[in-house]
């Protein structure tokens, strides 16, 4: 079966979706309380979407179509007003974080619904490892070719997501000395790591899809864990490698970032992507899941290696006049602070410290979700 052709979709629109924790407010694990909060959350009329995932003790929300960050914000604080309340009726928090602290994979429920199921035979128990929390963000694109010309022109920005976005310093009990341990699960899947090279949709459709789906490896562009991937149901690009934030003003700024960038890179000033950038592209990342803000970046063009942190603080400003035409600015700045200050892994590993716990943490984390301190 073809690829279906690449929708038509308003250039630089945008959307946001999060993975989000479930935690029993007993004991502060995960709890398998999807299926009771979907029920309720039914029964009233829900701004955007809310879906199960594949474990029962996460659920997935959906913003609306957006053109600029304060709607997006407005809508997510909505959802997350929403949310806590449903799940005051049900006594569970929720909240963000790209894992929780000290579940465990074993004890995890597989939703019942039918993809999920065909996921958790084939990948065994990569699937229950797979409770970890990510945000995708959604970008649309005027044309298949430039969805991918943005799509490899990002390769160079991709550690300032994983970043910025870092919040999974524990797994399993224990602190992983990662910033963003959740990619590592990730990466354990054989369709992870990032596209193939190529600016024509044509190209990626009629002949590399028609490839892989021929060998019968795939069927869907689901079945693609890619950093960044095409949705052309959608006529966008997806953005997958962020760690699903504390709060929903980092998930709309970072939503926010990435319009910015897009319409910069949309200008075409600057040299276009080639596959000899993804050389340094392996290291990137692994310099921002290991060390978050405190890592290196090695620029593809030139291999000059400087520190992350700065330069994502330099590509900040350089996207002031887009936030501005964007209505952005308040996006760019949350930021830039968030740069210079700390990260939410630095926020998770100073509250296991003051609160002398990991469920000291995790409430920690549940009250900063509800927008308290």
């Amino acid at each position: 079966m073809a690829l279906e052709p690449f929708a038509q979709s308003k250039a630089l629109t945008f959307g946001v979706e999060l993975e989000l924790q479930l935690v029993s407010l007993s004991d502060f694990d995960l709890t398998a309380a999807s299926p009771d909060l979907l029920h309720l959350l039914a029964q009233k009329p829900f701004p955007g979407n809310v879906t199960p995932e594949i474990a029962e003790s996460m659920i997935e929300i959906n913003s609306s179509v957006h053109s600029s960050h304060l709607p997006l914000l407005a809508e997510l604080l909505e959802i997350r007003d929403i949310l806590v309340a449903a799940g005051d009726r049900l006594n569970i928090g929720l909240c963000g974080g790209g894992t929780h602290p000290f579940q465990h994979w074993s004890e995890q429920k597989i939703y019942p619904k039918q993809r999920f199921q065909e996921l958790s035979s084939l990948y065994g128990y990569l699937a229950k490892q797979f409770t970890v929390f990510g945000q995708h963000v959604h970008i649309g694109c005027a044309s298949g070719d430039d969805a991918m010309f943005l799509l490899h022109s990002l390769n160079r920005y991709i550690p300032h997501f994983i970043a910025l976005s870092a919040s999974s310093p524990f797994v399993q009990g224990h602190d992983s000395l990662f910033d963003s341990a959740r990619l590592n699960s990730v990466f354990a899947f054989p369709m992870s790591g990032r596209a193939p090279f190529t600016l024509s949709w044509d190209e990626f459709a009629n002949v590399y899809f028609a490839k892989m789906e021929g060998t019968g490896i795939i069927k869907s562009m689901k079945d693609f864990y890619w950093d960044v991937r095409p949705k052309p149901e959608y006529g966008t690009i997806e953005l997958r490698v962020c760690d699903t934030p504390l709060t929903v003003e980092r998930a709309a700024a970072l939503a926010g970032y990435l319009q910015a960038l897009c319409r910069h890179l949309l200008e075409r000033r600057e040299e276009p992507p080639v596959e000899d950038d993804y050389l340094v592209y392996n290291f990137n990342r692994f310099q921002a899941c290991r060390f978050g803000l405190d890592g290196a970046i090695t620029h593809p063009k030139t291999y000059e290696t400087m520190s992350l942190r700065e330069d994502i603080l330099t590509t900040l400003r350089k996207m002031e006049p887009h936030g501005e035409a964007l209505g952005s600015l308040g996006a760019l700045r949350h930021l830039s602070t968030a740069a210079q200050e700390a990260s939410d892994s630095t926020y998770l590993r100073r509250q296991y410290e003051e609160q002398g716990s990991a469920e000291g943490m995790v409430n920690a984390a549940i009250r900063r979700f509800r927008g308290k301190r």
